[in-house]
């Protein structure tokens, strides 16, 4: 079961798709937790100074999931609500993948496959420099599809990245279809055990079990760690739950968004 505050997140998903007209539903259904616990529980980071230099840095490389970041940045104050509400529109900075120029976002994703490089060489330069601010990149499981992805993981292994966590967001689809018949990642864990990652698993929609994981971040001193997130594609958004036809939706009638909401009114 959802609390209240993950409805209230996912009701302002809903409210964004509905006024810029389209949006990535389903990706940003299985984030939702665990970017709330991130923001609440692990991140290091200064509302009114967004630019902090001490601040931790997240990168949302499945940059299509940019609605559960848009909600989460506009509940911690990065940006208002008001702003959420034009998703996608011309005048608007929030479009359908992140962009730097939006407070609190660190890399401009959405092409897939990079995001993971990007957090390497910030996480590189914290150690180069001394620094103790920490990185973490949310991959999805589709994504682990593009090779770059394990050439930044080897990159992170070698230089022994401890301040680097990869949080993986297994749903366990992609755009078409199940992970398992477009390209099989499994075993998933022992592949990123075999990279050097300190590796556990946990369920990405248990805020206690995803709170408790927070507090045992980094899993190990000198190696970086990756945490495989079991979620549920559009999770809390009736229709849209486990079904990839609400990867990417447009237009949406009154009925479809009533479906939507009606578990979280």
């Amino acid at each position: 079961m959802l609390d209240e505050k993950s409805k209230q997140l996912r009701r302002a998903i809903v409210q964004a798709v509905v006024s810029g007209g389209r949006g990535h539903i389903g990706p940003a259904g299985s984030l939702v937790e665990l970017l709330r616990v991130v923001y609440d529980e692990w991140l290091r980071f200064d509302v009114d100074n967004p630019e902090w230099p001490c601040r931790d840095r997240f990168i949302l490389s499945k940059g299509h999931g940019c609605l559960a970041l848009y909600t989460v940045l506009a509940d911690k104050g990065f940006i208002s609500h008001e702003e959420l509400e034009t998703f996608c529109r011309s005048d608007s900075m929030l479009g359908g993948h992140p962009e730097i120029r939006i407070p609190g976002v660190e890399a401009s994703t959405g092409s897939l496959g990079h995001g993971l490089s990007i957090g390497v060489g910030i996480a590189l330069a914290a150690k180069i420099s001394d620094r103790s601010y920490r990185v973490g990149v949310v991959v999805g499981d589709g994504e682990l599809n593009e090779g770059a992805v394990w050439e930044a993981a080897m990159s992170a292994t070698k230089h022994q990245l401890s301040n680097l966590v990869v949080f993986i967001d297994h749903n366990k689809m992609q755009s078409y279809g199940p992970i398992s018949d477009v390209l099989d990642l499994e075993p998933l864990r022992s592949k990123w055990e075999s990279f050097g990652f300190e590796t556990m698993e946990v369920d990405g929609h248990d805020i206690s079990a995803l709170e408790a994981l927070m507090e045992a971040l980094p899993l190990h001193d000198s190696r970086p760690s990756t945490v495989i997130c079991h979620t549920v594609k559009g999770k809390g958004f009736g229709i849209a739950s486990g079904n990839p036809d609400w990867h990417h939706k447009s237009r949406l009638s009154s009925a479809e968004i009533q479906d939507l909401t009606r578990d979280l009114n």
